[in-house]
């Protein structure tokens, strides 16, 4: 109900209004269009006080006193919203300083929660039937939202542990370009495959899809020429390990339980230090080598456990890798991290009942900078 209503009772027929310091004397109510107070037309714009406020300063919206009372012409708001202004102002405009992403200012401020939960299609979906046959599969759809946040249209992101091609997909979800490399054929190909079938025929040429090892393919590779890293590596020997979730989801339905037994596959190396000091050394830091100066890496990993001890994998790695020099030039710096909220995991008795073993729900997104 508007004040108009809310007052007719009390209200003589007709009263002056004010438009800002003008009054207009004699107006018949009756006659006249409905009126919004403030919380009603912030309501009807769905514009915050903030927001409202400074466009009544800037003159996009008129204010009136009516009875000593300020209320807002309904029509006039309503016309308001169809303008390119109005839409400007709610969708929100991308920072001309904003050398980062394709964001705006209400799209940007959101994604620095430093948590999100994972968003996949479900193991059911058609377009998740490739991605199943990948033994640890990553959600494009989770690659989506930091590609959309550390890139803008156009630009490189390189994924050095492709596997059946999440990133790609992101990438060519989202008007990027990928480079993708990925040590086992069979993921190759099906990354290739995935794209063709899932997105488009012709759009995994807008990709480049490496067959190669990462390790002797990175330094090869021209410093300084990449917009943004994303990857989410072995986990170590974590895929060896049989326990009654693989055995249910994977080995029961015929899908591949660990990478291969490739002696170039890192997650067939037997020591774990020896393990971190590859993958950070000549992946990760040859990485940072060809990020441009200013641009992030995001490395997406879990901690895990190795008969009965609970390897922290995301803070070894930051002890590795933060605050090293880069061949080249530049220091990586760790930035944050972002837990990523793995809510639909099933629950299995760890431990019970005789000591507490967690089930792990959540990965670590470690974000770094070159400087």
């Amino acid at each position: 109900m508007s004040f108009i209503e809310d007052t007719l009772i009390d209200t003589q027929p007709t009263i002056g209004i004010t438009y800002g310091e003008e009054t207009i004397p004699q107006l018949n109510l009756f006659n006249t269009p409905s009126y919004l107070s403030g919380a009603a037309a912030m309501s009807l714009l769905r514009f915050s006080r903030h927001t409202f406020e400074k466009c009544v300063e800037y003159g996009h919206i008129r204010k009136l006193v009516l009875a000593n009372k300020t209320v807002y012409d309904k029509a006039e708001l309503e016309k308001f919203m169809t303008t390119s202004t109005y839409q400007s102002i709610f969708e929100g405009t991308v920072d001309e300083r904003n050398p980062l992403n394709d964001l705006t200012g209400k799209e940007w401020i959101p994604e620095t929660k430093s948590y999100f939960f994972q968003k996949g299609l479900g193991k059911d979906h058609p377009a998740a039937q490739i991605e199943r046959l990948h033994p640890a599969p990553f959600s494009f759809q989770d690659i989506e939202k930091l590609v959309l946040f550390f890139t803008k249209k156009g630009m490189l992101v390189l994924d050095p542990f492709g596997g059946v091609g999440s990133t790609a997909k992101a990438c060519e979800t989202t008007g990027r370009h990928c480079i993708s490399i990925e040590l086992q054929k069979k993921y190759h190909d099906l990354s290739i495959k995935r794209l063709e079938t899932e997105v488009g025929e012709g759009t995994s040429k807008h990709h480049k899809f490496i067959n190669a090892d990462t390790c002797n393919t990175l330094p090869g590779m021209e410093s300084n020429s990449i917009d943004f890293v994303v990857t989410s590596p072995p986990y170590w020997g974590i895929l060896h390990k049989q326990d009654q979730k693989v055995l249910k989801d994977r080995v029961a339905n015929n899908l591949d339980t660990k990478y291969s037994d490739d002696d170039k596959d890192l997650g067939n190396v037997a020591d774990y230090n020896e393990f971190l000091d590859i993958l950070c050394q000549k992946v990760f830091m040859e990485c940072a080598r060809l990020l441009r100066f200013g641009k992030y890496m995001a490395i997406i990993v879990s901690d895990f456990r190795d008969k009965g001890d609970f390897i922290s994998f995301h803070s070894d790695l930051i002890s590795r890798l933060n605050k090293q020099q880069i061949v080249g030039g530049g220091v990586l710096a760790l930035q944050g991290t972002k837990i990523l909220i793995q809510n639909h995991k099933s629950i299995h008795p760890y431990g019970y009942p005789f000591s507490y073993v967690e089930n792990i729900h959540h990965q670590y997104v470690l974000i770094f900078k070159k400087k």
